[in-house]
């Protein structure tokens, strides 16, 4: 029995995000951690909150300390360093701590985008066309314009801006630099594709379901290129955060919709996820829906991803959260059953 959560989540502190004016993406987990814990009261389980910061030493030794039924992990890395967030699923796993969410597998192999992109085109699922460049190696840029220039490990859409689209080689340069410089010395770059654009959340573990899937409706002026940037999902006072707007469930075709939910759950499977991810998708000129991100452990904002999603399929947000606790629960029992099978061999 379950009683006892220990929700898990990264202390805000300063570093290199605040100078490049994207702290706030760092700030909103803190509004994530307060919805969970009180729908997690409202479930009757008792919920404690731990915060946690470097170094990595010290992080072990607080969740050694854990006395509790079960992690809920909304930790996202600390100290700018994305891949921490792996690196302490990593630690769950080996200290036996039952948490929600993906493994640290899943959660470094996602991170690392390129990487991703090259298992969806060994396993035929289409993806834009893509290269990671330096400002050493852009000149050997083959790629079709316009582009779009995304650092090869971050979430959140940290680093996109309105100059993250490129039309020619100038402006390529400039951005692979700019990305280079901030984000782990290369950039991904991509073939933009200026289609619809659509999200979806998989549940499950060996049985997976979908919610329904999302719109992003853009409103932009001319010119203005319709992508996710950082002022659209962190900025309110923005015009990207004034004009995009998730629509669901979105105004698409069953056949296309279907198309949406299988590449998911596809994906999803293929990365070795478990409990919750977000797959995102742009429509290309021929009706193929593109992955241009998959995010294992996705935002839990309550009016936003998957809790927008979970809504419109008549869940509400706490039978949301249970249904992650519930997840958790079911996979570690699975493992745990497979332990003991393989000793009896």
């Amino acid at each position: 029995m379950c009683s006892r959560v220990a929700i898990i989540y990264n202390d805000p502190l300063p570093s290199r995000y605040e100078v490049m004016g994207e702290a706030q993406a760092v700030l909103g987990v803190l509004d994530v951690v307060q919805a969970v814990r009180q729908a997690l009261i409202e479930l009757d389980y008792e919920a404690m909150l731990v915060a946690l910061a470097p170094p990595l030493e010290a992080v072990r030794e607080k969740l050694k300390e854990l006395k509790t039924d079960l992690v809920f992990n909304l930790f996202e890395g600390f100290d700018g360093r994305p891949e921490t967030e792996a690196v302490v699923a990593g630690m769950l796993s080996e200290l036996g701590l039952v948490y929600t969410g993906c493994s640290a597998t899943a959660l470094s192999l996602a991170l690392d985008k390129a990487r991703t992109k090259a298992l969806l085109e060994a396993h035929g699922l289409a993806t834009p066309r893509y290269q990671v460049l330096t400002p050493e190696t852009v000149d050997e840029f083959h790629l079709e314009l316009p582009c779009i220039v995304k650092p090869c490990a971050e979430d959140a859409s940290h680093g996109l801006s309105e100059d993250s689209v490129v039309t020619d080689f100038a402006s390529l340069a400039r951005e692979v630099s700019h990305i280079s410089q901030f984000f782990d010395g290369r950039a991904l770059v991509e073939e933009f594709v200026d289609g619809r654009e659509f999200n979806i959340t998989v549940l499950g573990n060996n049985e997976l379901a979908v919610l329904p899937v999302t719109e992003i409706i853009y409103s932009l002026p001319v010119g203005m290129p319709k992508i996710l940037t950082f002022s659209a999902k962190w900025e309110p006072e923005s015009l990207y955060f004034e004009s995009s707007r998730p629509v669901c469930p979105a105004e698409i075709d069953a056949d296309t919709r279907h198309r949406i939910e299988r590449t998911a759950m596809s994906v999803f499977r293929l990365l070795g996820s478990s409990g919750c991810a977000r797959v995102d998708f742009r429509m290309s000129g021929d009706g193929t829906p593109k992955i241009i991100d998959v995010n294992p452990n996705p935002d839990l904002s309550p009016d936003y991803g998957a809790a927008l999603q979970a809504r419109a399929a008549g869940m509400g947000y706490a039978q949301l959260v249970e249904r992650i606790v519930q997840l958790a629960l079911e996979r570690a029992r699975v493992e745990t059953r497979n332990k003991t099978r393989g000793r009896r061999r």
